[in-house]
């Protein structure tokens, strides 16, 4: 595990009770695998079930904490760093068959397909 939820909140500029991301797990060349445990108390929980949105925000967040972490790198860990902010563009064929139970732990792997200036592809 490459960093756990208190690296993970320096290395993302979301924040409690936003955080949808508690793990970043693996980060090599174009692949990154994030972790997430669903709590109760979430406020993306719907009747025991993480909705639809709360599961693009993981992944856009896991997205978030791939850019976050290879900047802290290439800034040699810099105290002062500061995480860059992103949007979601599009989501396209997006497709759900369950929603996950509270207490269920997510694994997101994010595969980077284009980096196009400051815009990358996934």
């Amino acid at each position: 595990m490459l960093a756990k939820k208190t690296s993970v909140r320096k290395l993302i500029p979301q924040e409690p009770p936003m955080l949808m991301v508690d793990s970043l797990i693996e980060h090599e060349g174009a692949r990154t695998l994030t972790g997430f445990s669903i709590e109760a108390g979430n406020i993306f929980v719907n009747d025991g079930l993480f909705s639809e949105s709360g599961i693009i925000e993981n992944m856009a967040q896991s997205a978030a904490l791939r850019t976050g972490w290879a900047g802290m790198q290439k800034s040699s860990n810099d105290a002062n760093f500061k995480p860059p902010i992103g949007v979601i563009g599009s989501v396209k064929n997006f497709k759900l068959f369950r929603l996950p139970e509270v207490n269920t732990r997510l694994e997101t792997e994010i595969l980077v397909q284009a980096e196009v200036f400051s815009a990358t592809v996934i």
